[in-house]
């Protein structure tokens, strides 16, 4: 949180329904309250299950004391033994896999560790929602398990669902990537995929985090700490706000966490505007909102000043007991107080679900969806098992374990490393050519024989938590030191074709290899988690045909001279010599762009239906005769968006030879004139096609939300007039107009 943020009220301060203490704890709490066995708390009626929430919530408030109400409002939420409640750490994360990260975790004994899945930007590279959802799924129940277990909570502050804004950004790699649209349908999926939402109960309470325009941690000497983020209300509710509103409005999140830096002055975790309007208000949070700080950045100022602010008038108890409403029911709906948790549901979960075949296969096959073929030289899988019978394997992440789970990882069942995957394909050859990925020491001497020698080469390249991760962001976008060299050499000393693989969670401008014939094949792999060495050698050998897409631009070198990471704006200003920011405004050149992913096979899409008229009829209130602001655009919020759900139907034919997966890309432009004429992501759908045949897919899109734009004012207006959409090479039109009925006074 901001320093400046001293909270000027304590009545803005309790906005926030749980202060983070980031501290670490001892041995692990008890794992349950309302113990049957407990005579003293059993009749008790928060101890209730047939009781609603509510009244459950405010019976325990009732019996607290001022004194255990304050213990309770910190991330280390002291014990209430009188009332049979034990202590509590709130501070558990899950951004893709259980996490060692917080102190609500402890692995060992009967859980040594946990599926580590993909980085988020690698599972983006899917653009596969359903594998988002089935992660979530598989991650709870390993939560649940170790929650059982004793050695876990419920709450995981979990997914970071920011806009990877700037390709310096360290924790970028934690992000679903640079489109609003991509990151909204992620935070929803993967929420519901935690939380199981099943009614009002929750499997784990998931937490969308930072609210809001959070992306520079570390940069020139401006810190997040002291960071202003100036943002215009169009970009606010065009592009930073988007996946917050999705995670609440349709994923119903338990809890949205506020960021440290501030926002046109004002810290989020202390704007009622944000908090309690927008979050509260306008989408109706059903949860607790939780403050972000790191070990004792936030201090322990409500323990330590909550009761004088009492005292003085500042915060009533009122406020308060609001406060600790909201994460008690937050509680009540994990179960927390119906008492014996293998009694109830997910209650038979336990070691045996955690590491399971299943789930690292799942792993496995997120790690293979989200690998990019960036460039392919050749017609199919750049290297072949039985005519490449030796390869060498170079580079400093050639070995890569740790690196492979990018940060916020847990401590996995296990690895594969990229030489492990490879060495079940073919003999192999290994020399590191760099000590480590900053590469400052010349060791290409030993890497360039083996290269002589061997049938084919991979080069396994890229960064790791030392050049980009929480609180340091990048300097640069090239690869680090002397990779850049060791590279070209090793090319230029092959035998035979070269294979460049990249691990990284931001872009890196690799142009020079872009354009070194020598080089093959470019594979992107990200962070593809603990099974990613067997990933890398499947679609390097062709066992799995590519069909990942980049999430976010990748960028020239250059481009970081003319963009600040402080300067918040979208959009070009062309007077000042700012060019913008992401494939929807920004148009300068690219090293690859947005959507970008190649495939062993080829495929062709054609539009069989679509719509090219549509009726958008104003809600009866805002009904009026003679209005020419109609003619040209609506307000969302004065029609009725629940009824212009359209359905364009495509059609995917493989004509190549090789069975794959392809990703059907929608964008929209709107009409010309006042509004951009940017294309903006409003569809995407997966769907797999063998060879020679085809498949039908339907795509859906929201007139409300993917055909409307947001004024100067940050107000979302639907225009009227040609629309178009475009899917690959095609554009289809498709008009809109108002349907004005007359009204009847």
């Amino acid at each position: 949180m901001a320093p400046n943020s001293h909270m000027t009220t304590f009545s803005c301060l309790f906005i926030l329904t749980l202060f983070c203490v980031c501290v670490h704890t001892g041995d692990s709490r008890s794992p349950f309250a309302c113990d049957p066995a407990n005579a003293q708390t059993k009749n008790l009626r928060f101890c209730k299950t047939s009781l609603h929430i509510k009244d459950r919530v405010r019976d325990l408030i009732g019996r607290l004391t001022l004194k255990e109400k304050i213990g309770l409002l910190v991330n280390n939420a002291a014990a209430v033994p009188r009332l049979g409640i034990q202590g509590y750490e709130w501070w558990s994360e899950a951004l893709h896999g259980v996490s060692s990260t917080g102190s609500g975790v402890k692995f060992g004994g009967a859980y040594p560790g946990a599926t580590s899945f993909p980085q988020v930007i690698t599972t983006v590279a899917s653009f596969n929602a359903s594998l988002w959802e089935l992660i979530g799924r598989a991650v709870s129940d390993e939560a649940r398990a170790m929650y059982n277990g004793g050695v876990a909570g419920l709450t995981y502050w979990s997914p970071n669902v920011n806009i990877f804004r700037d390709p310096r950004w360290g924790r970028g790699q934690e992000t679903p990537g640079e489109d609003p649209i991509m990151a909204a349908k992620y935070a929803t999926k993967y929420v519901r995929g935690l939380q199981g939402n099943v009614g009002k109960r929750l499997k784990v309470a998931a937490c969308c985090k930072h609210y809001t325009a959070y992306d520079l941690d570390n940069w020139n000497h401006v810190d997040r700490f002291h960071f202003n983020a100036k943002v215009s209300e169009q970009d606010l509710a065009e592009t930073y706000d988007v996946p917050f509103k999705a995670c609440v409005k349709e994923g119903k999140v338990a809890s949205v966490m506020c960021s440290y830096n501030q926002v046109n002055g004002k810290p989020p975790c202390a704007d009622p505007s944000l908090l309690r309007k927008t979050i509260r208000g306008d989408w109706q949070l059903n949860g607790y909102i939780v403050s972000d700080c790191l070990d004792l950045d936030c201090g322990s100022f409500l323990a330590v000043h909550t009761e004088g602010a009492l005292i003085k008038g500042k915060l009533s108890e009122a406020d308060l007991n609001g406060a600790l409403a909201n994460t008690m029911a937050v509680q009540m709906r994990l179960g927390m107080f119906d008492g014996e948790p293998t009694k109830q549901p997910y209650g038979n979960l336990g070691p045996k679900d955690v590491c399971t075949t299943a789930h690292k296969q799942l792993a496995l096959e997120a790690a293979r969806q989200g690998i990019v073929l960036l460039l392919n030289r050749g017609n199919g899988p750049p290297l072949s098992a039985s005519r490449h019978r030796t390869v060498a394997i170079i580079g400093p992440n050639a070995d890569a374990t740790v690196t492979m789970i990018g940060n916020y990882a847990g401590v996995p069942c296990g690895y594969v490393t990229p030489l492990q995957g490879i060495g079940r394909y073919v003999k192999i050859m290994h020399r590191t050519g760099c000590a480590d990925v900053a590469c400052t020491e010349n060791l290409f001497g030993d890497a360039e024989i083996v290269a002589q020698e061997a049938d084919a080469t991979v080069l396994v390249m890229g960064i790791d938590q030392t050049i980009e991760t929480e609180g340091k962001d990048r300097d640069d976008l090239l690869l680090p030191g002397r990779q850049q060299e060791l590279v070209s050499r090793i090319a230029t000393a092959s035998k035979g074709p070269v294979v460049l693989v990249l691990m990284s969670g931001g872009p890196i401008d690799v142009s020079f290899a872009k354009n070194d014939p020598r080089i093959v094949a470019i594979f992107w792999v990200g962070y593809p988690g603990q099974e990613g060495g067997t990933a890398i050698a499947d679609v390097i050998f062709g066992a799995t045909n590519p069909g990942g897409k980049l999430p976010m631009t990748w960028y020239p070198q250059d481009y970081i001279a003319k963009v600040p990471m402080t300067n918040m704006d979208m959009r070009a200003d062309p007077s000042k010599g700012y060019p913008g920011r992401t494939y929807r405004f920004y148009k300068g050149p690219i090293v690859f762009p947005f959507g970008h992913g190649l495939s062993y096979t080829t495929f062709k899409e054609s539009l069989a239906h679509a719509p090219a008229l549509v009726s958008v009829q104003l809600a009866p209130f805002h009904a009026f005769k003679n209005s020419t602001i109609l003619k040209n655009e609506i307000k969302v919020t004065r029609t009725n968006c629940d009824a212009l759900t359209l359905g364009v139907h495509v059609d995917v034919n493989n004509i190549g030879t090789v069975d794959g997966t392809h990703t059907i890309l929608m964008y929209s432009t709107p009409p010309s004139g006042k509004w951009a004429s940017n294309k903006q992501l409003v569809a995407f759908e997966k769907v797999h096609v063998v060879a020679g045949a085809k498949q039908s897919v339907r795509v859906d899109i929201n007139v409300c939300k993917h055909l409307s734009v947001v004024d100067k004012t940050g107000i979302r207006r639907i225009p009227m007039g040609e629309h178009n959409l475009h899917i690959g090479d095609l554009k289809h039109s498709l008009s809109l107009e108002p349907a004005l009925e007359e009204v009847k006074f």
